[in-house]
């Protein structure tokens, strides 16, 4: 767009997406409802903002870029109510944009911090009704592997527990400006219900989930040392032998739940 001068910047870890069939397919994907509250993260040069402002009618976008928010404003002219919140997104609240309602979360992620970003929408997963972004295709993998697979690990574990984790589609590296050295693709998240969910002590299943896959080789015996003992694993139904890899995503819930429970 012509508001937009400045080329991408590297160390911010910019690609912005150009195929026009690539953003339809997104927007096709996020299908903006009235009444809905959307927040964008990292809206870049609008590819994604625009046609989601021109659906919708109003728009909440986080840019850290500070070279961005005059073009961003600027090019929303006669389109929609655009509101920028111009910072880190690692700093932002996300329970005070949603107020009274539920966000829905859009973005083309910064594949750099990535990750997190992603640790830090689930601290605020009971205010947001679902995500829809744009990561590394490999982070997707991840994000999504069960039990057994090789990229089963820490990130998958912790998004599973609190969310429903959907793949869409992939999209290739010609689609971006510059193009990155990866493949890209785009993810649904649907954050589950509180009482589905059933973690009762959040702050201890991150530290088993973290420790677990602290160094994958380890059984799990060795990796939760400083947390649990083998006895205890035993109580919570895991063979103590067992590796982080190995165990599926609610026996960590239930290990937390036992250790909270005995605790008590």
């Amino acid at each position: 767009m012509s508001h937009f001068k400045a080329p991408p910047k590297k160390n911010l870890g910019q690609h912005f997406l150009t195929d026009r069939s690539i953003i339809e397919h997104i927007v096709h994907s996020v299908d903006p409802k009235p009444g809905d509250v959307l927040v964008e993260i990292g809206p870049g040069q609008g590819a994604i903002t625009f046609p989601l402002l021109k659906k919708h009618g109003s728009l909440t976008v986080i840019e850290f870029d500070r070279d961005l928010i005059t073009p961003l404003s600027e090019a929303a002219h006669g389109i929609g109510e655009l509101t920028i919140v111009h910072k880190d997104v690692l700093q932002v609240d996300f329970g005070k944009l949603a107020g009274d309602n539920r966000i829905r979360l859009v973005g083309n992620l910064p594949y750099n911090i990535s990750t997190p970003i992603l640790f830090h929408v689930l601290e605020h997963c009971t205010q947001v009704r679902d995500m829809h972004f744009m990561l590394q295709k490999e982070v997707v993998e991840r994000m999504a592997s069960e039990p057994g697979s090789k990229v089963y690990g820490r990130l998958s574990v912790m998004l599973q527990a609190v969310c429903e984790v959907i793949p869409l589609f992939d999209v290739p590296p010609q689609s971006f400006n510059p193009p990155p050295k990866v493949d890209s693709a785009v993810v649904r998240l649907i954050p589950r219900d509180p009482s589905e969910i059933g973690i009762h002590n959040p702050e201890l299943f991150a530290a088993i989930v973290r420790d677990a896959f602290g160094q994958r080789r380890k059984t799990l015996r060795n990796a939760l040392s400083r947390i649990c003992t083998g006895e205890q694993l035993q109580a919570a139904g895991i063979k103590p032998e067992t590796r982080a890899e190995q165990l599926p995503v609610a026996s960590f819930v239930h290990l937390a739940n036992v250790l909270s429970e005995s605790a008590a």
